[in-house]
């Protein structure tokens, strides 16, 4: 399992994630995907699973009709880990694809 990231890791890592935030306790981060419809945004999910899957490195999320809300923390860890930044620039990717 990776370390948790320190402040200064988490401010880098941000600086280049400009679309997540980091939670209030600093143990996560999130973003909200805007979507046409339900269908588009259920689709992103489906890309965003096969790839957290094959990364070992699962989102929490909710969908409401075009609206997915991502979180991202290494719960094993207690925190931010690496594999938290790998997965949100992934989905950044995933989502940057649909464009």
């Amino acid at each position: 399992m990776p370390a948790r990231l320190d402040q200064e890791e988490i401010s880098a890592a941000l600086e280049k994630l400009p679309d997540w935030t980091l939670a209030a306790d600093g143990a996560a981060l999130s973003r909200v995907f805007r979507f046409a419809d339900f269908t588009a945004a259920f689709g992103f999910m489906a890309r965003v699973a096969l790839m957290a899957e094959r990364m070992n490195h699962h989102p929490d999320w909710r969908n409401c009709y075009n609206r997915v809300e991502i979180s991202l923390s290494t719960h094993d860890a207690g925190g931010l880990t690496v594999n938290d930044v790998r997965l949100a620039r992934a989905i950044d990717s995933v989502f940057g694809d649909q464009a």
